[in-house]
């Protein structure tokens, strides 16, 4: 009927008969034609339907297999890319550009050789470019963090965009064993990854280091050590020298410190060295630091070519006695230097009333020598031996501040006071930005049946405590020393040492501290033993690995902050 109506000629004329079979065969003309071009309509539309199935079910060679089979969006732009090649959205890299910025990003990742869609993808730019940008870091969920402590991942990102072609994962890639857990739609980051995984480690070894407490560990058995073969350092002190003064036995030069939480660096003298080229690196303190200062100077001398090049600024060769020390080694314009100071506030004298002087302590005036190391890059503090003594002890008519001696104070209220002094100085004088300091605590004694001066010995000693509950109980002035410290506006690093020390009963220098013996001693050489000092090589070396470990950690962290600011 519809037919009918639409190709009936619209007249009210009657067709004369002549005309009637032309008219006639037009119109079935027509007819035939209208249902010859719906056939062909259906036919075409049944043959498109079919070809679509064909490429949605039939992945090519190049497509990524999803491990869950699911209808992806993706799969319809690949077909819709493939009918309309001019309005699709190519992914490939744009080399005329590569640093444009991300505009209008999806988060669908697509591809024209991969058409799986990412379950953690990168944002992606809408413009011809899947550059990563190199102040963004990765959110792609199987992928660890790309160190930033070099820039050769940024070089191996942008490796792409200099005219080379762009890295496309294979089909094979998903079976390759160190390309497990990698997205293969970020392969490019997954290769710079790896690229750079040595720098990689080295963060991940520092930031343990960071995140470790040096002081909780053991002492283990290391045949690697000592770090200088015993004799090779003639700047020893006879004091600390024991093997040369006839001590026999050997194996306590053969522990090294273990944290339990990380590994501390072993002490490479040459590395240490170019850290510390042009610098000053200052010990300030008592005889317990002038051991390590000689610990440090034998370890640093032992990796120098020319050892003639190293050398004591004033050419001195017997380290007690002045006021301050410098051994200079001249190939790397760089000191360690050593200043007495075992308060680290000034020793005084005041008129007595006979018209004589008594010695006092003046806990309100740092050391003299305090002007002359202010500026140093890397400062050393330590004290406590002498504030055992027995006039610091009974504290009678000894500290001063002002014209003002006390005639009795508590020698722990005394020591408060004191660090508190040097606290201040500190803090009004050493650039935290320039300067590393650091406060090395109380080193342990181990005298059996008496005192220093009171026949205390260690010499039956050839092994460290292997048990903690035989320990001392942690000395209440260093309690004191870590209230100041927690105060104070300069960071302070704290070598807390006591406990490490500890357990180094075997590592004094006992009736090995000197080799020719006055009479009296001969008389009685057990009386007069060192039970505080340490053998060099011996337990010091293990305080510098832990400064080496806090100069590598500070050299780290200031390349971040430069690398931040760039």
């Amino acid at each position: 009927m519809a037919d009918t109506t639409k190709y009936t000629p619209i007249s009210t004329t009657t067709t004369p008969p002549n005309n009637f079979h032309k008219l006639d065969f037009k119109n079935l003309f027509s007819i035939l034609k209208t249902k010859t071009t719906i056939t062909l309509a259906y036919t075409f539309m049944l043959i498109f339907i079919a070809f679509t199935l064909f490429l949605a079910f039939s992945p090519s060679s190049t497509t990524t297999i999803s491990p869950t089979p699911t209808f992806s969006t993706s799969q319809f732009s690949s077909i819709f890319s493939y009918f309309f090649p001019n309005t699709t959205t190519s992914l490939t890299l744009n080399t005329t550009n590569p640093l444009h910025p991300i505009q209008n990003t999806t988060s669908l990742t697509r591809s024209t050789n991969a058409t799986s869609q990412s379950q953690s993808p990168l944002p992606i730019p809408t413009t011809n470019t899947t550059l990563i940008p190199q102040t963004q870091p990765s959110t792609v969920t199987n992928h660890t963090s790309i160190s930033d402590e070099t820039n050769s991942n940024h070089t191996t990102k942008n490796a792409t965009l200099q005219g080379h072609p762009p890295l496309t994962p294979h089909q094979n890639l998903t079976s390759n064993s160190s390309l497990k857990g990698v997205d293969l739609n970020n392969y490019t980051a997954s290769l710079a990854k790896k690229k750079n995984n040595g720098k990689s480690k080295y963060t991940e070894f520092m930031e343990s280091l960071m995140n470790c407490d040096f002081f909780h560990g053991e002492w283990v058995k290391d045949d690697s050590y000592p770090l200088y073969k015993p004799g090779s350092c003639s700047i020893i002190d006879e004091q600390f020298n024991c093997i040369r003064n006839g001590r026999p036995d050997k194996d306590f030069q053969k522990y090294k410190w273990k944290p339990k939480a990380c590994t501390l660096p072993r002490l490479d003298g040459h590395k240490l060295l170019d850290l510390l080229r042009g610098k000053r690196l200052v010990f300030v303190g008592d005889s317990l630091n002038r051991n390590m200062w000689e610990s440090l100077i034998c370890i640093l001398k032992n990796s120098v070519k020319d050892k003639k090049n190293v050398y004591e600024a004033n050419g001195r060769v017997h380290f007690r006695g002045e006021a301050s020390y410098s051994f200079v080694f001249k190939d790397y314009n760089f000191s360690v230097e050593l200043f007495v100071s075992p308060f680290l506030v000034q020793e005084w004298e005041m008129p007595d009333k006979n018209g004589t002087k008594k010695e006092t302590l003046r806990l309100d005036l740092v050391g003299r020598s305090s002007d002359q190391y202010k500026d140093a890059d890397i400062i050393v503090f330590n004290t406590g031996h002498w504030w055992t003594h027995d006039k610091t002890s009974k504290g009678k008519d000894y500290y001063q501040e002002g014209s003002h001696v006390y005639d009795e104070m508590n020698v722990l209220e005394a020591f408060r006071r004191a660090i508190t002094t040097w606290g201040r100085w500190v803090d009004t004088n050493v650039n935290p930005s320039k300067s590393l300091v650091l406060f090395r605590g109380y080193s342990a004694s181990h005298f059996s049946g008496g005192q220093w001066n009171s026949g205390g010995q260690c010499d039956h000693e050839t092994a460290p405590i292997d048990n903690e509950k035989y320990l001392t109980e942690y000395p209440p002035k260093m309690r004191v020393l870590e209230k100041v410290l927690k105060y104070m506006k300069t960071p302070v690093s704290y070598l807390n040492i006591t406990r490490m020390t500890d357990f180094r009963k075997d590592g004094h220098p006992s009736i090995y501290r000197k080799q020719n013996l006055s009479p009296e001693e001969r008389k009685s050489p057990l009386r007069y033993q060192d039970c505080s000092h340490w053998c060099l090589p011996g337990v010091p070396d293990a305080w510098n690995e832990i400064l080496y470990a806090e100069i590598l950690m500070r050299e780290f962290r200031n390349q971040n902050q430069q690398k931040g600011h760039r």
